[in-house]
C-alpha cells in the first residue's frame, strides 16, 4: 500500500486563538456579572427605572455573550 502525501489531506484551517491573558479576563469577568446581574435584576423589580433596565440588559447580553464564546 502506498502512503499518502499529508499535505494534499491536511487541512490548514488557522483558528486564531485568543492569548491566555485573556481568556482568564473573560473568566473573571463572567465571574463578577453573575452577582451583579442578581443585584441589578432586584433592584429592577423593587424599582425599575429605564436606565436600571438598560442596564441589566447589557449586563444580561454581555454575560452570554462570553459563556457562549460570541467574544
Amino acid at each position: 500500500m502506498r502512503r499518502r502525501n499529508w499535505r494534499f489531506h491536511h487541512h490548514h484551517h488557522h483558528h486564531h486563538k485568543s492569548p491566555r491573558w485573556w481568556l482568564k479576563v473573560k473568566a473573571i469577568f463572567a465571574q463578577i456579572l453573575v452577582p451583579l446581574i442578581c443585584f441589578q435584576l432586584l433592584r429592577t423589580l423593587i424599582l425599575p427605572t429605564t436606565f436600571d433596565l438598560i442596564l441589566l440588559t447589557i449586563m444580561v447580553v454581555t454575560y452570554f455573550s462570553i459563556t457562549l464564546r460570541l467574544i
